[in-house]
């Protein structure tokens, strides 16, 4: 008899001798449903709320990728579907309504409370919580007030004779940036499993002692619409997962056709902490000097403001906050309502903050007093930029120009379909900048009149130039998008001069200009960096770089700074390179997640940057 088939017999009998006397904790789980008004998946989701409702389980959980792009509209319309849910319903967002948020993430709070839950049944704590990533390309990421909240809440709920489901979007796999320090939390408590969805399949691993069990999505291909059932009997340490499709009877029997896709034992061995850090970092070479200034107890989505004495950056937790360089202290901070993602604008005295929670707010640089403050159509994501006093500033679905000590609005620009999220390129005369509407546009700078706008063809928004920050030179402009071409055009009437798409060389959304204006430098999604002549009539590589990331996708800017070229990973690598050769000086692992961006002390040259996990970093020349 085959082997494995002799198990699973064993396994069967083991299930129907216990089945009769055991009580079990029954959910139905949603993952990946990816809803959005008028297709097939929202008239199948209707269905199975249906089923549901007439069915015996305790519990509802959805976990994550409830729409495509996270909008408004989507949001409301599938909230509108899961309110007909009759049974306790859990749900977190995925990577779709987290990555492409029309309201910078705060819509889902506002429509479910929060994007992470906790609830017990019996002696089973299920616990659930988001992972991003949060408005822009990057790996999952559980935010450090979360990790901090996990540990804490387990710590009070979980009493001796207790289990702990764990819930996310993604799998403890290399998806999570801080897998590591989620990881390191679970060990300390009984976890049965965790459940996950985001890869839209079936899968149980195993992660550093962890069993972890991926679930379906709702639409798997070729007409197959279904759900996930998942019974944990913790009398006779047992869980049984079942395939639901919708439409069809449900058949409990372990041996029903297409019916039952795990049934394993909890493991009730003793649980321990585990050690699972990973390092690399090989000595930095002479005349430079890399250390971590300040570690924060939230995320950090932004990149740097500074100036002769401050450091000034927003985080997960919705907090402007001004650290001291000298002393690495807290001055002062400044609450709004939702996370932050822009950069703030410093400059005289005053600080320019773009929130999630759609204002624009000038605070007092000394002491954080707000001075003034105007509300907008939606959040502000992007990055401003102050010339000559004039603030200019993306939004939603707007660009506009401020004056900075008058605190009044010059002139807007509206004629645009989704939110800007990238800093600006701002000349003499052009303002140049993309949006995710698909469009990259130039306007005049004294009155915001279009000057042109270009397009790439496609008419899917998610391979627009909406987070690339413009290689501007001359009379060229050079953009790289997640449509993986580098891009050439010219830049007084936005004609297109050159597309290069290359297999071998993948470029995304980070990009970078020389200092002399000669070379734009792209970091690919194979982790090299790539110079490219800005000068050339067709592409022209000048030289490529492998840098060691391996995968990458992080929008991280690349820098030039006194010949030195310098660029992050999504995974808080620091590489160094000499600018005329390409040649790699030295990498630097300042963390797990995503460096931010680079930003330039104006008064000492050193060059700082943040990574999503809560640190800042100086680099500088010794």
């Amino acid at each position: 008899m085959n082997t494995r088939l002799f198990f699973r017999s064993i396994l069967i009998l083991a299930f129907l001798l216990v089945a009769s006397t055991s009580m079990a904790q029954k959910f139905a789980i949603l993952s990946d449903i990816h809803v959005t008004p008028g297709n097939a998946n929202e008239g199948k989701l209707k269905e199975a709320v249906v089923e549901i409702n007439a069915s015996d389980v305790d519990a509802v959980i959805v976990s994550g990728d409830l729409t495509n792009e996270g909008s408004d509209e989507q949001l409301l319309n599938v909230r509108s579907i899961l309110d007909g849910i009759t049974k306790p319903l859990y749900v977190i967002p995925g990577n779709h309504e987290n990555n492409w948020s029309q309201s910078a993430c705060k819509t889902f709070n506002d429509l479910w409370g929060d994007d992470r839950f906790v609830f017990t049944l019996g002696k089973l704590v299920v616990i659930g919580m988001n992972c991003g990533p949060f408005m822009k390309m990057g790996d999952g990421h559980i935010k450090q007030e979360d990790l901090i909240w996990l540990d804490k809440t387990l710590s009070e709920i979980v009493k001796p004779g207790m289990k702990v489901l764990s819930i996310n979007h993604y799998p403890l796999l290399s998806d999570l940036d801080n897998c590591d320090d989620y990881v390191r939390i679970l060990h300390k408590y009984p976890l049965i499993t965790h459940v996950n969805g985001h890869w839209h399949r079936w899968r149980q691993y195993e992660t550093e002692g962890i069993s972890g069990l991926m679930v379906r999505s709702l639409d798997m291909g070729n007409g197959d619409y279904g759900y996930t059932i998942m019974d944990i009997d913790l009398d006779h340490s047992w869980i049984h997962v079942y395939n639901k499709t919708i439409g069809q009877p449900f058949d409990s029997t372990i041996g029903h056709p297409n019916n039952i896709f795990y049934a394993y034992r909890i493991n009730t061995d003793d649980y321990y902490i585990l050690a699972c850090s990973r390092t690399f970092n090989p000595a930095v070479p002479d005349g430079f000097k890399v250390e971590k200034v300040y570690a924060d107890n939230a995320s950090i989505f932004t990149r740097l403001g500074i100036d002769k004495d401050n450091i000034y950056f927003g985080n997960s937790l919705g907090y402007l906050r001004v650290i001291d360089k000298k002393k690495a202290k807290l001055k002062w901070e400044y609450k709004t309502e939702s996370m932050l993602f822009a950069r703030p604008a410093v400059v005289d005295d005053v600080v320019i903050l773009p929130t999630g929670d759609k204002r624009l707010v000038w605070l007092n640089k000394k002491n954080g007093k707000v001075l003034n403050e105007v509300q907008a159509q939606g959040p502000y994501v992007a990055d401003g930029v102050i010339a000559n006093g004039v603030l200019y500033q993306g939004g939603f679905k707007t660009f506009q120009a401020w004056d900075v000590k008058g605190k009044k609005l010059l002139w807007e620009y509206n004629d645009i379909n989704n939110y800007c999220q990238a800093e600006p390129f701002v000349g003499k005369n052009d303002i140049i900048f993309g949006a995710w509407d698909t469009k990259l546009r130039s306007l005049d700078r004294k009155t915001g009149a279009l000057n042109w706008s270009w397009d790439n063809g496609k008419s899917n928004n998610l391979f627009s130039p909406g987070n690339v920050v413009p290689a501007v030179t001359g009379d060229r402009v050079v953009i790289v998008a997640p449509d993986r071409y580098a891009t050439a055009l010219e830049r007084t009437t936005g004609k297109q001069l050159w597309r290069h798409h290359d297999n071998a060389v993948k470029v995304r959304e980070s990009l970078g200009l020389s200092e002399d204006g000669k070379r734009a430098y792209a970091k690919t999604m194979d982790g090299t960096v790539v110079a490219m002549d800005t000068q050339s009539d067709d592409y022209h590589q000048l030289w490529d770089t492998d840098c060691g990331y391996g995968y990458e996708h992080a929008p991280c800017i690349v820098l030039e700074k006194d010949g030195f070229i310098y660029a992050g990973s999504r995974r808080g690598m620091l590489a160094v390179l000499d600018a005329a050769t390409g040649k790699l000086l030295f990498n630097y692992k300042m963390g797990s997640s995503e460096v931010n961006g680079f930003d330039v002390d104006p008064t000492t040259g050193d060059i700082y940057c943040s990574l999503i996990e809560g640190t800042i970093w100086r680099i500088s020349r010794r």
